[in-house]
């Protein structure tokens, strides 16, 4: 006989359970019902408001169930606008991680310690879609972050700024469902393969193109507050002659005499990389030219402008990002790159492989994301261990992208590494090192990259920083001092000091400036939209 079944609480719904049903089960049924992120969270909450012990799971036949957070509509988030100038402090999580119990105790965890934002997959380099997407090239895929709308609601609450990371023309799942998409090889005339592996889709190809945009629309009106692009370039090893385009159709192939003269080369040349990946290297870089010294030639550049050619990389990529940004940008969202780290280094070889030319991706987007990994720089400026030197190549990368971008309006926010691959000093110090060059050479805010997600030493470097983070400009008092609340006092003598210039700022803080969403804008967003214009 069933037990007597009372009205629902307000908020809450009344299960009558079967025999044998388990409160897990009961709580992956109802979570999108529900305000919980995660199916565990639901089945505590379950358990708590049931009384029940932690290690209660089993219930009895016709069981009455009270079943919390549940929700009259589907939660809907809005993109909440900052300038492209806003300080990113953030982490990255992979799709399977943001989903997790696991993954939300790091974003608790990273808002505790002084950062407002994080990157997590929508789709990674392997072509795996994290979220429910409905596209012909899309398919059957395991999704981890159910509820976009629901996650990025959360972030807002925490005051966090939600960046949505999509992998674009590395595609592992994509090429092996859809090799026809694929790089084509010349010699054998089907997929081509990098170094052995089947994971480039062709970057010209105009259907890769378009899902990839129509991902990146969804996900932007589903309320992120930035889509950042990464493998945003042309597979940079391999047999680079023996791979074919679609925009190369009615050209010869690579190596041989180009006789159209139908596209103005642009005189930014950069070069080669850093490797996502630790286990994908990139080769030697050999020599590169010195700080001073990062314009080519007036004769050189006079020879290759005159040189003939037909559309290069650099420009398949670039009319890419045009069309992308058309898109992305009216719903508000900002758009940010994802870019090799020694792209600023300037060896054209690199850029006609990669195709990423600096000068022309700041034109279609709002920040760039050099990948600026100390550890990658093997090989370069005659340093043995440049993992271990991380002032030296965050600084000269810094530099290198400032000078090529100025007056572009980009900004530079870097990534940083928050790993131990290839150096022997990776510590909390490591992470503060790299955190105020990056800053002292113009980056405005960063972004930690950890593959597995462990931020075990920003975690403690954080907190170090903050409390060290007040660096004051000449003749300005301290801040402890008797006239520390006396606004005559503290007013600078020079109007670039004030806090808020770009210049004054760079003074003021040694670390970053702690920039935070506004709180007025926060609320509106998590304000529930009326029901005839919610969506």
């Amino acid at each position: 006989m069933a037990d007597p079944k009372l009205p629902a609480a307000p908020g809450t719904e009344i299960y009558t359970a079967k025999r044998g049903e388990a409160i897990p089960t009961i709580a992956r049924r109802y979570l999108g019902k529900t305000s919980y992120l995660t199916t565990s969270e639901l089945a505590d909450a379950i358990r708590e408001v049931n009384h029940k012990s932690n290690g209660s799971n089993i219930l009895k036949a016709n069981e009455n169930i009270v079943i919390p957070g549940v929700i009259p509509a589907p939660i809907t988030a809005r993109t909440i606008p900052v300038p492209r100038d806003f300080e990113v402090r953030a982490v990255y999580l992979t799709g399977f991680m943001a989903g997790s119990d696991h993954g939300l105790r790091i974003i608790r965890r990273w808002r505790e310690v002084g950062g407002n934002a994080v990157v997590f997959d929508i789709k990674d380099s392997d072509g795996s879609v994290s979220i429910p997407f409905e596209y012909p090239l899309v398919g059957k895929h395991n999704v981890y972050i159910h509820d976009v709308p629901k996650l990025v609601h959360f972030l807002h609450q925490q005051n966090m700024h939600a960046i949505a990371r999509i992998a674009i023309f590395r595609d592992e799942r994509l090429v092996k469902d859809h090799p026809e998409l694929a790089v084509q090889s010349r010699r054998t005339h089907q997929a081509w393969r990098e170094n052995g592996k089947l994971v480039w889709t062709d970057p010209s190809q105009p259907k890769v193109q378009e899902y990839n945009i129509a991902l990146a629309k969804y996900v932007a009106q589903l309320g992120v507050d930035e889509i950042q692009f990464d493998y945003v370039r042309f597979p940079a090893e391999g047999d680079q002659k023996d791979a074919q385009f679609v925009f190369q159709k009615d050209q010869p192939a690579e190596g041989q005499p180009e006789p159209k003269p139908d596209v103005i080369p642009t005189t930014a040349a950069a070069v080669g990389g850093t490797s996502r990946h630790p286990e994908q290297p990139i080769p030697p870089a050999g020599s590169h030219p010195k700080a001073g010294s990062r314009k080519p030639k007036a004769a050189h550049q006079a020879t290759e402008a005159a040189k003939p050619r037909g559309a290069q990389r650099s420009d398949v990529i670039a009319a890419f990002l045009k069309k992308a940004y058309a898109e992305i940008h009216p719903t508000g969202a900002l758009f940010s790159l994802d870019v090799f780290g020694v792209m600023a280094w300037q060896r054209p070889i690199d850029l006609s492989h990669t195709g990423q030319d600096i000068v022309q991706m700041a034109r279609y987007c709002d920040v760039l994301s050099p990948m600026i990994y100390p550890s990658h720089f093997f090989g370069m400026d005659n340093i043995p261990h440049p993992g271990d030197e991380p002032a030296h190549f965050i600084g000269e990368s810094m530099d290198r992208f400032e000078l090529i971008t100025q007056g572009s309006g980009v900004v530079i926010r870097p990534w940083l590494q928050a790993f131990h691959w290839r150096t022997k000093t990776y510590s909390p110090e490591y992470i503060k090192v790299q955190v105020e060059t990056a800053r002292n050479r113009g980056g405005i805010g960063f972004l930690f990259w950890n593959a597995g997600n462990d931020y075990s030493k920003p975690f403690v470097a954080m907190p170090e920083m903050k409390q060290a983070n007040y660096k004051p400009a000449p003749n300005s008092p301290n801040p402890n001092s008797k006239d520390a609340g006396n606004p005559a006092a503290n007013s600078p003598a020079n109007p670039k000091d004030a806090p808020g210039t770009k210049d004054g700022a760079r003074d003021k803080y040694r670390f970053f400036r702690g920039d935070e969403l506004p709180a007025v804008t926060v609320q509106a967003a998590l304000t529930p939209a009326p029901a005839d214009t919610a969506h």
